[in-house]
């Protein structure tokens, strides 16, 4: 493991409706949205239409530009609509959820006894590729290239943002070390995992293989994979690094040691406009309706998935994005003080 990393420059945002540590069981959801806007620089071209059965895995989208990549179902049912906005602009794919139906996408295996191709057409078929994003320019890895390195952020540091040391605690499975081995697969580089210096599960994070371990401890953007990438390894011009979600990464390994489709991640639900803050286990997509259902505070709140510098609002009959660990609740603000300027 390498020397822990310090940073001294930036401000840890603290807000009020912070999350205990306590998870509620997988809230039952009925209503799963996948939103074209969650993936930059996509040409979307839907495969499904109204009516149609889907189960979970089943491709809904692909990307013109780059057929190969596909986008799935997160859970098994009837697309009720393919949502479109004004001059038919793509805006997301409405999945009404029945049963719990899975693709099968092969047997378990070892990712390291497969070859590079291999892997690269389980992860495109099943629909998982777009777990991994590429930088420069913040977008879906291309899978036609080798990145010169892979990163994967094991803390957060925004605000509201889960505890993921609590989280990875309470994932089901230990799908973890099978993942970073597919990911290993897939660069002639090196698989690089930043953790929180302070964290509770760094002696768990020391035991893994194929994977160089960095520490990092400092307000926020500690936690930002960008901020990571610049400490461990800078991308020069020419080069080209992906990155991926912890919890996706979970989900990465399930993948090859089940051969399904299943992106079951733990989220917080927190801030000042919730009752009671806690974290849910939940899918990318579902309606948070469910999860708001009598937890919000009186008055006009903004609902947003993600944390509340870099998340979308979404209102509360809105989806969790496709990469979001947060649904953070805060007053709108439009009321006035008494001299309040």
């Amino acid at each position: 493991m390498s020397s822990p990393i310090r940073l001294r420059k930036g401000l840890n945002i603290k807000l009020a409706g912070k999350a205990e540590k306590i998870l509620f069981p997988e809230t039952a959801v009925t209503r799963y949205g996948v939103r074209f806007a969650d993936f930059e620089g996509l040409t979307a071209k839907p495969v499904v239409k109204d009516g149609d059965r889907v189960k979970a895995g089943t491709t809904i989208f692909y990307d013109k530009s780059f057929p190969e990549i596909k986008y799935a179902s997160p859970v098994s049912g009837v697309v009720k609509e393919v949502v479109r906005g004004e001059k038919r602009l793509l805006l997301e794919v409405v999945i009404e959820q029945e049963g719990n139906e899975k693709e099968s996408f092969g047997p378990a295996v070892d990712p390291l006894n497969i070859t590079r191709e291999q892997v690269k057409s389980r992860m495109l078929e099943s629909g998982l590729w777009p777990l991994l994003r590429q930088r420069p320019y913040h977008i879906v890895a291309r899978s036609a290239g080798v990145p010169k390195a892979i990163f994967i952020s094991a803390f957060d540091t925004a605000p509201l943002a889960p505890d993921l040391d609590f989280v990875m605690a309470n994932t089901h499975g230990n799908h973890l070390q099978t993942g970073i081995n597919a990911l290993s697969m897939l660069t002639d580089g090196k698989i690089h995992l930043s953790f929180d210096a302070d964290g509770s599960r760094v002696a768990e994070v020391k035991n893994l293989q194929n994977v160089e371990v960095h520490s990092f401890s400092g307000p926020h953007p500690a936690g930002n994979i960008g901020v990571q990438i610049h400490h461990i390894d800078p991308v020069s011009k020419g080069e080209v690094v992906w990155y991926i979600d912890i919890q996706d990464t979970v989900a990465l390994g399930r993948l090859f040691a089940t051969g399904v489709y299943d992106r079951e991640r733990i989220i917080t639900l927190a801030g000042q406009g919730v009752l009671h803050p806690k974290y849910h286990r939940i899918k990318p997509g579902a309606s948070v309706r469910n999860i708001l259902k009598s937890n919000l505070r009186d008055g006009r709140m903004r609902v947003i998935s993600g944390n509340i510098l870099t998340g979308k609002a979404i209102g509360a009959d809105g989806s969790l994005g496709f990469y979001d660990n947060t649904v953070s609740v805060i007053p709108e603000g439009d009321y006035n003080e008494f001299f309040g300027w």
